[in-house]
């Protein structure tokens, strides 16, 4: 009898770094376990969807002996989780069971054969490697991840596009209404490389990254990405496609431009939004010299109107927009001012980041 002891909280953290991809209901029963391979005193976990693979290890010292075996993800989890942090749990692996024991508690849970999981087939050719710290790229998601389409028919878009070249990161996301770009730089150059994350990798991405200190590894290959980083590894199936030439979207020479204060904007638009018709979500903004006007109505007959002073002496502009498309921006941005470049009522707006070129956010007009 091969037995795994460690405290409720080492286990459930590992459990749960991997478990976000796990489907309830799968096609195939045991996608909706985590393979456990204990190799002495460590601890491996692997979760799988087919097209996602997330590995990893524990130290959990102590016992020595191995064992491998796949259980049900979720089930072993809300087990746990109803357990005190600091107890000390066992799981003893025994023909097709799984014994989980912790205080005056036991739990019996049918396995299936580990060696009946499918693992994912890593690509032979990987492109080099190359690190940011992970708190840049958590940050590079929030700003362009919100833009990312949702189940839309042209699947290219259902996910952020990653380009490395030279010493710069750029991420790209869009649904064909809006644009968000934004990128970093890297520790060494590297040569061109292009793919789609595809939209559950990045929300899992998301998930697990973390502000600590500590680097991610990235590798690109043809229709797969790799990243490492806190002990885990992240393999991922990308997106076939080709993505929207973005250069072409971002509009350059606009003649008048805004600049104002962020969180003033945010406010004043989350108010008119809460008149916006539910359907269209639809805003006015009136611009012109010293004065920014934005208005909203739905088909109740309400109105709402509210006003900020800026600086501005360009020509007068009414324009349209999707109030959510405004408002997802600006709360996805942490800088104190936003700046605001437009031409006329029928070109979409830029809006970027005073002295920074690394975030640029577009979204096109609406007739209102």
């Amino acid at each position: 009898m091969i037995v795994l002891k460690a405290t409720q909280d080492k286990v459930v953290a590992a459990l749960q770094s991997v478990a976000g991809i796990v489907e309830r209901r799968h096609t195939l029963p045991i996608l909706a376990n985590v393979l456990i391979r204990k190799t002495g005193g460590q601890l491996q976990l692997t979760t799988s969807d087919l097209e996602i693979q997330i590995r990893t290890t524990a130290e959990l010292g102590g016992d020595d002996g191995n064992f491998t075996t796949t259980i049900g993800a979720r089930k072993l989890i809300d087990i746990l989780r109803t357990m005190p942090a600091d107890q000390t749990v066992s799981l003893e692996s025994s023909a097709s069971k799984l014994v989980l024991k912790g205080g005056k508690s036991r739990f019996t849970l049918q396995s299936l054969p580990a060696e009946d999981f499918p693992l994912v087939q890593e690509a032979a050719n990987f492109g080099p490697v190359f690190s940011v710290p992970q708190k840049t790229l958590k940050d590079l998601l929030s700003q362009v991840s919100f833009a990312m389409a949702v189940h839309d028919i042209r699947y290219y878009l259902n996910g952020i596009l990653f380009v490395a070249e030279g010493k710069q990161l750029s991420l790209v996301a869009t649904d064909g209404h809006r644009l968000a770009f934004s990128s970093a730089t890297l520790d060494v150059e590297v040569p061109r490389q292009e793919v789609i994350l595809p939209r559950k990798t990045v929300l899992e991405m998301q998930r697990l990254l973390s502000d600590a200190e500590g680097a991610i590894e990235m590798q690109f290959a043809n229709n797969q990405a790799k990243f490492s980083f806190g002990g885990m590894e992240f393999v991922t199936k990308l997106v076939e496609g080709k993505f929207p030439d973005y250069n072409r979207v971002i509009p350059k020479n606009h003649k008048n431009t805004v600049t104002l204060g962020r969180a003033p904007l945010l406010a004043s638009l989350q108010r008119t939004a809460i008149l916006t018709s539910e359907k269209f979500k639809g805003v006015r903004l009136n611009i012109e010299p010293g004065t920014l006007r934005i208005a909203s109505n739905n088909a109740e007959q309400e109105e709402a109107q509210d006003e900020l002073d800026i600086d501005y002496g360009g020509d007068t502009i009414e324009i349209g927009f999707n109030v959510t498309y405004l408002i997802d921006a600006l709360s996805n941005m942490d800088q104190d001012m936003v700046k605001i470049d437009l031409a006329d009522s029928n070109s979409s707006a830029l809006l970027t980041i005073p002295e920074n070129a690394s975030f640029k956010y577009v979204v096109m007009p609406m007739r209102i």
